[in-house]
């Protein structure tokens, strides 16, 4: 009844009974602050004294009420601010009543209206905090209460909780954190516990759900919080991350139910593309490159599709230990072998080929910090294309049944020695797939996966933890981007399609600006922007000009001929490539050049090779279309 009477009442008669209180207690802080000096029980005599006193006061009480929106704004959101609007109000009221006697010239003393001042400011704050949670309990009542724990008592966590103490939906009862200093303390009014005591507070609490409150925790993490909650009897959602968010621009900032299939290791392709995870399954496949944020994400999603052996190759000790130990905690029936060492090392490469007997080979391994290959071209073009080469050579002459190149959107027409030498590594492993009996050569081309050691994520959030400026090399500059997750799920699902010399390429959607993350993230962040419309903000994003060989916005396709696959998300390009003779004095020039640490010599082969290649495919497309 009482919460049909509330939805009923307009906004105009809730403010006329919040001014109502307020003309009330003004009256009666005066009162009984006269009172408290007097010592004297309230009599009709004092209320008529106080008459022109209060015809000051009370005016002044509306109108500051009125000018903070006192009166309209809804008590489920009155806090802090509120309650210093309130204290403002107060003061001025008891200021009023000063000016008022020095204009009646009577002789009262200025505590009288000091002590009116804090008792209004006691009781008006209060009536509304009162109010405030009578309503909550009212509207919950009416809605359904839901229970939540929140997982993680971070940032993150107590952000959710500060925002929940108004909710009419959701109340929280409690939080869990693994972390021991955090565990016995009070936030929000709710108590911090440990992970062993989850499945007795969600039954003596009675819990409905669970918020894991954790965007950026890794897989790893996840998976064995996922271990431990899916048998409760509740929901259980998680907060969704900056990438989420910033993908789909249709996603609501509401938590989602956590998916339980991908975390513990249920095959996920199967329920894109049934059959898709038999090109994994059983075989014995080679990861390069398993340690960095495309390879350990690869690695991740073939452990859930059951190899029989799953190879991790990366020349970095610390990400080889990392991704091996994530593995063991998700995925513990897969055989997982590390291998420490350089793709560029023919002799290892075979040893591990011979050892093996890989079926499946992801080749992730690369160097792709743009500003850096800028000024070490030749160690760039050493792994990426002679590395490439070592690999994809292997994969042939010991028969593998699958080569898959992850590449990048900079191979497309590229002005950097990243992208030259992406281009060049797609060039001979289509020239590879030409001469193969048995290896099916394909190739993967996407943009920027957000979170990725060379994003521009990683990079902001560090400058804005330090208080900025966050840089942006250009006011237009737009990348395509993709979440690692959905990135590599493609990229399995298009290594399945592959039938020899195919060059898949991602549908990214719609470009991004990178201004636009930024400016984002900030606020993402809890600050403002500084600009020139905000000049009292808190970040600046300050403009450093494109660096060497980057573009304004990246491309995908080198033609313009696209064929479909079955998968929306994955289309299969057409492209032309250089011939079996070509290829081999590329690489030829190429290794002189990288013996003698040439780099004029380099940049005169992707001057010679990549561009002359471009200008041939043009031509030849504008040739076919004159022949229409």
């Amino acid at each position: 009844m009482l919460h049909s009477i509330l939805v009923q009442m307009s906004r105009g008669q809730k403010a006329i009974i919040l001014a109502t209180i307020d003309v009330f207690l003004v009256v009666f802080s005066f009162v009984g602050a006269n009172s408290l000096l007097s010592g004297q029980v309230p009599t009709y005599g004092l209320l008529v004294a106080s008459v022109p006193f209060l015809a000051v006061m009370i005016p002044v009480a509306l109108g500051l009420t009125h000018y903070f929106d006192l009166h309209r704004t809804k008590l489920i959101a009155y806090e802090l601010k509120g309650v210093l609007q309130t204290a403002f109000m107060a003061m001025m009221v008891g200021l009023s009543g000063v000016i008022a006697s020095v204009i009646y010239g009577a002789n009262i003393s200025v505590q009288l209206f000091v002590i009116a001042s804090m008792i209004l400011l006691i009781t008006s704050a209060g009536a509304r905090l009162f109010l405030r949670e009578v309503v909550i309990r009212i509207y919950r009542r009416g809605n359904g209460l839901k229970r939540v724990l929140i997982y993680g008592a971070g940032r993150t966590g107590q952000q959710l909780a500060s925002a929940l103490l108004s909710d009419i939906v959701l109340s929280v009862e409690g939080f869990i954190d693994d972390n021991p200093g955090m565990q016995g303390l009070t936030i929000a009014g709710a108590r911090v516990h440990p992970p062993s005591r989850v499945e007795e507070l969600v039954e003596a609490l009675r819990i409905d759900r669970i918020i894991l409150a954790m965007p950026s925790a890794s897989e790893a993490d996840k998976a064995r919080i996922a271990r431990q909650l899916s048998h409760l009897a509740c929901e259980v959602h998680i907060m969704p991350s900056f990438a989420q968010l910033l993908v789909n621009q249709n996603a609501r900032t509401e938590t989602q139910p956590l998916d339980f299939s991908k975390l513990l290791g249920r095959n996920h392709l199967e329920a894109e593309l049934p059959g898709v995870s038999d090109a994994y399954e059983g075989k014995c496949v080679l990861v390069t490159g398993a340690g960095g944020s495309i390879g350990s994400e690869l690695s991740r999603q073939i452990a859930m599709c059951q190899p029989s052996k799953l190879i991790l190759l990366d020349h970095s000790e610390r990400l080889l230990y990392e991704i091996q130990r994530k593995l063991d905690t998700i995925q513990q029936s897969v055989e997982i072998v590390c291998i420490l060492g350089s793709i560029c090392e023919p002799k290892l490469i075979e040893r591990v080929f011979r050892e093996h007997d890989i079926d499946v080979v992801l080749h992730a391994a690369a160097y792709k910090h743009l500003p850096l290959l800028e000024t070490n071209d030749i160690e760039g073009m050493r792994n990426n294309v002679i590395g490439t080469r070592v690999v994809a050579q292997a994969a042939r002459d010991f028969g593998a049944e699958r080569f898959i190149l992850i590449s990048s959107d900079k191979a497309v027409r590229p002005t950097s020695v990243l992208g030259v030498s992406k281009r060049l590594a797609e060039m001979l492993v289509q020239d590879l797939a030409t001469r193969s009996t048995r290896t099916r050569f394909s190739m993967v081309r996407f943009g920027n996966v957000l979170g990725s050691s060379g994003s521009v994520i990683p990079l902001f959030q560090d400058q804005i933890s330090r208080g900025g400026p966050v840089t942006v090399t250009h006011s237009d500059v737009t990348r395509y981007f993709m979440t690692v997750s959905e990135a590599v799920r493609l990229v399995l699902l298009a290594g399945s399609f592959a039938r020899g010399g195919d060059v898949f390429v991602l549908d990214m959607g719609k470009p991004i600006s990178i201004r636009r993350i930024a400016r984002k993230l900030i606020e993402n962040s809890g600050h403002t922007v500084r600009d020139a419309a905000n000049p009292g903000g808190d970040i600046e994003i300050l403009f450093t000009g494109l660096r060497p060989g980057e573009k304004l916005e990246e491309e995908l396709l080198i033609g313009s001929d696209m064929l479909t696959t079955p998968h929306p998300k994955i289309l299969r390009a057409q492209e032309h490539h250089l011939s079996e003779l070509e290829m081999a004095n590329v690489l030829q020039e190429l290794r002189r050049a990288i013996d003698a640490h040439d780099s004029a010599a380099v940049h005169v082969i992707a001057d010679r090779w990549v561009e002359r290649r471009r200008v041939r495919a043009m031509a030849q497309i504008d040739g076919d279309a004159a022949g229409l």
